[in-house]
């Protein structure tokens, strides 16, 4: 990182002109249909936090599926829904955050989880949406990490697996690492939409945990 950040990692409509336009260019993947597959959405919303362009995540209600654990706001897709519609009504539902459609930026590739979804991730940034209101049936707490923090060299740490991969550790504060597949989205949002490279996540390494 230099001393003087980019304007988009600083300012939140710098980082949506940034954002719309790397997205507009990223021809992403989707993972095709097929037996016992599910699809879901999820959202990188990104607001203002104190002056800060921040991401939201979550950590999940201590029940029902994934108890506890660190999240992107979503959910699965109802019966003719599709993924990027099922992950801005979850916002709603589960924080109380509304994205207009003028203010979804684009989407990340699918991620096929362990646990049998295809994960969609839509990136938005909200106009004006007040603090957030969660759900105390789905969402234990609500957490902000900041983009500056997101493009920090030392923010991806990747840990050395038996039989020679690599499993990556987002380690967006003290206390607060994030595996993927939810820190996979967030890792190929930093290296699309922050940096503007090219990445690609479908074979990240996941947590046996995260099957369930």
């Amino acid at each position: 990182m230099t001393d003087r950040l980019p304007s988009h990692l600083t300012d939140l409509a710098a980082f949506r002109e940034t954002a719309a336009a790397r997205l507009g260019a990223f021809r992403h993947t989707t993972v095709p249909d097929a037996p016992g597959m599910r699809r879901a959405g999820v959202v990188i919303c990104v607001l203002d936090r104190g002056g800060v362009p921040s991401v939201m995540l979550i950590k999940r209600a201590y029940r029902g599926r994934n108890a506890g654990q660190w999240g992107l706001p979503g959910g699965r897709a109802e019966e003719g829904e599709t993924a990027g519609e099922a992950a801005l009504r979850e916002l709603e539902e589960e924080v109380g955050l509304s994205v207009g459609p003028g203010r979804v930026l684009g989407r990340l590739d699918d991620f096929p989880a362990a646990s049998g979804f295809a994960i969609t991730p839509v990136v938005g940034a909200p106009a004006n949406p007040g603090p957030p209101r969660p759900s105390p049936d789905e969402v234990h707490s609500v957490h902000h990490v900041s983009l500056e923090r997101l493009a920090a060299d030392d923010t991806p740490h990747w840990e050395p697996r038996p039989g020679g991969t690599r499993m990556l550790q987002m380690r967006l504060g003290p206390g607060w690492v994030v595996h993927a597949p939810t820190g996979a989205m967030l890792w190929q949002f930093r290296e699309v939409v922050l940096f503007g490279r090219e990445a690609r996540v479908a074979d990240f390494v996941q947590p046996d945990w995260t099957r369930t």
